[in-house]
């Protein structure tokens, strides 16, 4: 029998909170065309005399702040959800983190699997949601690592999960008593925001995703794989799980960049709103994130919090993200068991399948 892994992939995060390790990961990362879609020229001039020498100096401050003994939040509750479900998949799947950008890497991850007689792949993309700079440049790149042999492995790839009960159900668990603790009387969803014109991209339609203001209440052929209308299906499933009336929740989209529209509503601008609304104890969740980032934790919990109390609120709280929870190891264990399952009752690729071509 063929020898199985499992290669967990998340984004990634600079070695260390300095300026130099900071440049070279923010370098590899707006690199990658499915991220910044724009003329490659035009890429590089944007990277190399604005972006860079910029933003990376702010992106370290950032960093220092969140910054633990043991690293970034994103690496050490990455390595430790990749420790649980290793251990809960002991003597079944060799398992293994890689990242997008930065270390460890995607070729390294793959490198220690073929050490260790892994023939049979599996990847999980830890993005719940489906999106051009997320998932499909994380599968497209580990197809490439994969295919570089003479020999290509059995590949097959974790959907995303945006809807699962497991995620969902996990989520839940973690936020609810954060949300009683602290006796919020309203819940924000904060996703990580994109180009709309990534969302255009994957309305096969032409005339679907962005083009009226329920578009994406209900998941259609149309936008079925469109990162936005799969972001307010997890918002609606947290929602309802979590008891919370029409009014008691909202969404919205932070860490824009550069001038170009991205999907709204953006946080940074709800956040005011929402004080001004009356809103008083905000609790936030961001469910893009299955590990705590700087997006959470510096975006949110620190500036976010700032600028709500300022506008006269009087406490936001982060939800933490579900990190190495027990119930969200039991949820990868689970989807990576039913991916398993579909896979075998179904026939089997030869190969690594194409890199997909659709956009978040």
């Amino acid at each position: 029998m063929a020898k199985k892994g499992l290669l967990l992939v998340n984004l990634g995060t600079p070695d260390a909170p300095e300026t130099g390790p900071v440049r070279r990961y923010l370098r590899e990362f707006l690199s990658d065309p499915r991220v910044l879609d724009i003329h490659p020229v035009g890429r590089w001039l944007l990277l190399n005399f604005i972006i860079l020498p910029f933003r990376s100096p702010k992106s370290a401050h950032a960093y220092r702040t969140i910054w633990t003994e043991q690293g970034s939040p994103l690496m050490v509750h990455s390595k430790a959800l990749t420790a649980a479900v290793a251990g809960r998949l002991s003597g079944q799947y060799e398992v293994e983190l890689g990242m997008r950008y930065g270390n460890p890497s995607l070729p390294d991850a793959v490198a220690r699997l073929r050490a260790r007689g892994v023939s049979e792949f599996t990847v999980l993309p830890l993005y719940p949601q489906e999106a051009a700079s997320s998932s499909a440049s994380s599968l497209a790149r580990t197809y490439e690592v994969l295919s570089e042999p003479w020999d290509v492995p059995n590949v097959r790839a974790v959907p995303a999960f945006h809807s699962h009960p497991a995620f969902l159900d996990a989520f839940t668990e973690v936020a609810r008593p954060v949300i009683s603790g602290m006796g919020a009387d309203h819940v924000l969803f904060s996703f990580h925001g994109v180009p709309e014109r990534h969302i255009r991209k994957s309305d096969p339609s032409g005339g679907h995703c962005l083009a009226s203001q329920g578009c994406c209440d209900v998941l259609t052929d149309a936008n079925r794989h469109c990162y936005r209308a799969q972001c307010f299906a997890t918002a609606r499933g947290l929602a309802s799980r979590l008891g919370l009336g029409p009014e008691g929740w909202s969404v919205s989209f932070q860490s824009r960049l550069g001038r170009t529209p991205w999907v709204k509503p953006y946080t940074d601008v709800v956040l005011p709103e929402l004080a001004s609304r009356g809103v008083k104890r905000l609790a936030v969740m961001c469910p893009a994130f299955v590990a705590d980032c700087l997006e959470t934790v510096e975006e949110v919990a620190i500036r976010g919090r700032e600028q709500f109390l300022a506008s006269g609120g009087e406490a936001l709280t982060l939800v933490p993200s579900l990190n190495a929870h027990p119930a969200w190891v039991d949820a990868v264990v689970q989807l990576v068991r039913e991916s398993e399952a579909v896979a075998t009752s179904a026939p089997a690729a030869a190969a690594a399948p194409e890199a997909p071509s659709r956009a978040g």
